[in-house]
């Protein structure tokens, strides 16, 4: 690389722009570039930067899910403190299990509508 001072009156691109990495951020770089058709960094990072896309992703809906996992989780411990302690279950324990579920398939069956 030829870090002397350029004219850069006479560059096709005559902006610079710079930004920091760890080493490791270095190497999967230029691991990544390798695999594209370029040798070459900074055309590599121009054609990424102007044609990339960054995927952002919403996770709401299955923090909904983990959360009505967690109750379920919680309903079963207590149903097994329960019958531990008395040797006995309800019926009614069953189906708030049952409802909870429930729950949860329709939280799937929105998330998987939303993919396809």
């Amino acid at each position: 690389m030829n870090n002397q001072p350029q004219n850069t009156d006479n560059l096709k691109r005559p902006i610079q722009i710079k930004f920091r990495v760890t080493e490791d951020e270095r190497e999967f770089i230029l691991d990544k570039m390798r695999l594209s058709s370029t040798n070459n960094l900074a055309a590599y990072l121009r054609k990424i930067a102007i044609d990339g896309y960054v995927i952002n992703t919403d996770f709401s809906d299955l923090k909904a899910v983990i959360t009505e996992m967690q109750k379920i989780g919680v309903n079963i411990n207590q149903i097994s403190q329960w019958v531990n302690s008395t040797s006995r279950i309800y019926e009614q324990d069953f189906e708030e299990m049952k409802r909870v579920i429930d729950d949860i398939w329709q939280l799937l069956r929105l998330n998987l509508s939303k993919v396809r």
